[in-house]
């Protein structure tokens, strides 16, 4: 080979290894966590004594900065008027808090029923996915409102709920809790069937 040729080969060969190398640094593996919680009458604050039931999942990607909400509800005494996720809440599972994501409402969802399902992805990049206030009274940026979000959630803090015509308030609602994932279930039946 020409030492000419022997260059170029020896120069194209590192290029592409750079490229290569360029281009597998910029990816980003996503973190998925997934919450769930079970909405109910006597879950709300104060308790109430609705029939109402519903199950709602919230799963977090932290590269692509979204939240995927689904919700399901049936048997309320009153017409939906509003849902969202309220956070922090001073005890994780107890009490009360403002709304931090969307208002009045999560945009979309069913209003005037006392059944239904909703399913949205919040882009935590945006204003809009966000109450003002819980933005401002979070370090003004929706990063730091996010970061916020993400830590009451993964803390107990943060609870969706379902309000009605019949209850202002809220008539349905349930804490965020991690979801289980197969491996989880696998080690907990491990560690259950020790014991026994």
């Amino acid at each position: 080979m020409r030492p000419f040729s022997k260059a170029v080969s020896t120069l194209t060969g590192l290029v592409g290894t750079a490229a290569l190398l360029l281009g597998s640094a910029t990816l980003a593996h996503a973190t998925i966590i997934s919450y769930s919680a079970t909405l109910s009458g006597p879950n709300e604050s104060p308790a109430n004594a609705s029939p109402g039931t519903g199950n709602a999942t919230a799963v977090y990607d932290d590269v692509a900065h979204t939240l995927t909400v689904h919700v399901d509800f049936t048997g309320l005494t009153g017409t939906t008027t509003a849902s969202h996720i309220h956070a922090p809440t001073a005890v994780a599972g107890v009490s009360t808090a403002s709304v931090a994501t969307t208002t009045p409402t999560f945009a979309g969802f069913p209003l005037g029923v006392t059944a239904g399902t909703y399913d949205n992805v919040l882009d935590l990049t945006l204003a809009s996915s966000y109450n003002p206030s819980f933005v401002s009274g979070n370090g003004g940026t929706t990063a730091s409102a996010e970061a916020a979000l993400v830590a009451a959630i993964a803390a107990g803090k943060a609870y969706l709920n379902v309000h009605s015509q019949t209850f202002p308030g809220g008539e349905i609602r349930g804490f965020l809790a991690p979801t289980p994932t197969p491996t989880d279930i696998q080690t907990w039946g491990y560690i259950k069937a020790s014991r026994r």
